[in-house]
């Protein structure tokens, strides 16, 4: 039995509202974006840069080729007592699922 917690999204076949305007001109679009956020949280920003940077290594090695990240972003509160800054890496879920390892493996097993 479902939960009815009163709101009613009305969403297309691409999960975007129905009444959400788009755009006008037919070069334009709302894109399809694959891509999932990976957070770096850290009092220091340095240290959540690096901790990025060393993370991004860490997969690319893993991945054999460089990590598929469409956007960087930057989140911080320098309220007393509690400052942070928050690292974002929009990386495409197909590397993240290790997509580009499974395919190599699957052509270095395949009959050639």
């Amino acid at each position: 039995m479902s939960e009815n917690t009163g709101v009613d999204l009305r969403l297309d076949e691409a999960g975007l509202a129905a009444e959400l305007p788009r755009p006008a001109h037919l070069q334009d679009q709302i894109q399809d974006v694959p891509f999932r956020p990976v957070q770096f949280r850290d009092d220091d920003l340095p240290t959540a840069l690096e901790r990025a940077a060393d993370w991004l290594r860490r997969v690319e090695s893993w991945l054999g080729e460089p990590v598929d990240v469409i956007a960087i972003h930057l989140d911080y509160d320098d309220a007393d007592g509690s400052p942070y800054y928050e690292v974002k890496l929009l990386c495409n879920d197909e590397d993240l699922a290790g997509a580009p390892v499974a395919l190599r493996a699957a052509q270095e097993g395949a009959p050639g």
